[in-house]
């Protein structure tokens, strides 16, 4: 038989052991991924409920880069005013992160997914890949928002039938 206070000893480090195979602590880069992955969510939501332009030149870096088709990059206040020349009460974006990741340091990432401009003539789906930073603050901003054109969902119904 073990010692009284051997004995003791030994139990509590099972009692320790057990308790860390139940609780496992958590991945941190697996938080930073999902808090990524909201702020693209919570940018959508804002576009729905503010507005492009609005939206946009909030998670946006001042220096930040749009790739479009058809235009050269625009970088900082070239991508500022190009966000601003929208009539945004023309048109409705929405989009639906599909996946992305963090670095190791967890302050920068990207999302991709698939977006959709809707305006009363048309609906075209596309795709996009956004790059993040997060602030000093604690939020996310974009660096890099690239998007593809997609093709018009009346003539992808067209196609599949």
């Amino acid at each position: 038989m073990l010692p009284w206070t051997l004995s003791r000893a030994l139990s509590l480090l099972l009692l320790s052991a057990s308790c860390q195979l139940v609780s496992p602590p958590k991945d941190k880069s697996q938080e930073a991924l999902h808090s990524l992955l909201q702020a693209d969510a919570d940018f959508s939501k804002m576009v729905q409920e503010k507005g492009y332009r609005q939206a946009f030149l909030e998670y946006m870096e001042n220096d930040a880069v749009l790739l479009r088709n058809q235009h050269r990059p625009m970088v900082g206040a070239d991508a500022v005013k190009y966000v601003t020349g929208f009539n945004d009460t023309t048109f409705t974006v929405s989009w639906d992160p599909q996946g992305g990741d963090v670095a190791a340091s967890e302050d920068l990432g990207y999302t991709w997914g698939i977006y959709t401009i809707q305006t009363q003539a048309n609906s075209q789906k596309g795709s996009y890949l956004c790059v993040w930073r997060k602030q000093t603050d604690g939020r996310w901003k974009f660096t890099h928002d690239a998007t593809t054109q997609g093709i018009a969902l009346s003539k992808a119904i067209e196609t599949t039938e």
